[in-house]
């Protein structure tokens, strides 16, 4: 709420000799709710007729990079990064173009962030990354079996693979055990 009383009063006050600085706005709600008033503030702001004023906006939907193909004016920035293996460094240096990365585990394990919240935090990702990819994929394949009548047995198999890999506790996993598991998941994919 204290975050949307500001936005309402930038947005009642701010000209077009404005200066405005956001920063993550919507962050505090869903994902849709949040991107949905982040783009909406980003347009209202880029409206000459109503503001058009000059605008650093800092955020983590990516989806808002689509907005410099779609608004006169609308210019992406971000930092520079190195990967090295699993590590990132950060490069202290703008640069012009938006991003897909995300480095939030990054900076929490920079920040201090217990090395346990650091793990746990990236073992999550990766499944809900994965679930994610899963998902899109399985609705792809699904739009397209409806589309043409058919069953993909092979989708299903990789649907029931993918669902008993989620369930592999990797911290208790004994390496004759991720054999014997292996085994069954590529004679379930045959």
């Amino acid at each position: 709420m204290v975050e949307m009383m500001e936005v309402a009063e930038i947005l009642r006050e701010a000209t077009s000799k404005s200066l405005i600085i956001l920063d993550e706005i919507g962050r505090g709600t869903s994902t849709y709710d949040g991107l949905s008033i982040a783009w909406a503030v980003v347009e209202y702001i880029t409206d000459k007729e109503k503001i058009g004023a000059k605008t650093l906006f800092a955020t983590h939907y990516h989806e808002l990079t689509e907005l410099e193909e779609k608004i006169e004016g609308v210019r992406n920035y971000s930092i520079a990064v190195k990967e090295k293996g699993e590590d990132v460094i950060f490069l202290r240096k703008i640069v012009s173009g938006g991003t897909d990365e995300s480095y939030g585990v990054h900076v929490a394990k920079l920040a201090g962030v217990p090395q346990d919240v650091i793990k746990k935090s990236n073992e999550i990702l990766r499944n809900l990354e994965r679930k994610s990819v899963l998902g899109k994929k399985n609705q792809e394949k699904e739009n397209k079996k409806i589309a043409a009548g058919q069953l993909d047995l092979y989708n299903y198999k990789l649907a029931e693979v993918a669902h008993e890999i989620d369930k592999i506790n990797l911290n208790e996993l004994t390496p004759i055990d991720a054999l014997n598991i292996l085994v069954r998941i590529k004679e379930k994919i045959k």
